[in-house]
């Protein structure tokens, strides 16, 4: 079956990554950001620092966004890969951005044989932040694995 949605517990997966913030604040890549890592509104918006939201309007701007994320990880993707991985992937986007998939090796390996236990390591490659290794990064990439062959 084809997998086009992210799950509940993918929802989930990357809500508790990312962290709740009703206060925006300045992400480290220096952003306006609220919410679950949301950096503009649905009409296009951007976050301005001082803005403040619901749990409520969090969890829907979440949901907004993962939808571009779902359809790009889609589009991008063999439709062998199962629920986990779908949602291990659009989480990995969602943090990185859909190029950084698009570009990778581990897009590749993916769409080559999306059981290549290889794809545990290439998610980790993805652990940097301007040249230095991120503990954060480190966790949420293996959690992504797991995710991915769980």
């Amino acid at each position: 079956m084809k997998i086009e949605k992210i799950s509940e517990e993918g929802l989930s997966f990357i809500s508790g990554h990312e962290g709740l913030r009703l206060k925006a604040y300045l992400c480290p890549a220096n952003v306006p950001t609220i919410g679950y890592g949301t950096t503009r509104y649905p009409n296009g918006s951007r976050i301005k620092l001082g803005d403040e939201i619901t749990k409520d309007d969090a969890y829907k701007l979440l949901k907004h966004d993962v939808a571009k994320f779902e359809l790009a990880v889609d589009a991008m993707t063999t439709d062998k890969v199962n629920q986990n991985q779908f949602d291990a992937l659009v989480s990995f986007s969602y943090n990185l951005g859909t190029e950084a998939l698009r570009k990778s090796t581990l897009l590749k390996v993916v769409n080559t044989n999306p059981n290549d236990p290889r794809i545990k390591k290439e998610f980790q490659k993805w652990v940097y932040a301007d040249g230095k290794k991120l503990g954060g990064l480190i966790k949420r990439r293996q959690d992504e694995a797991n995710l991915y062959f769980s």
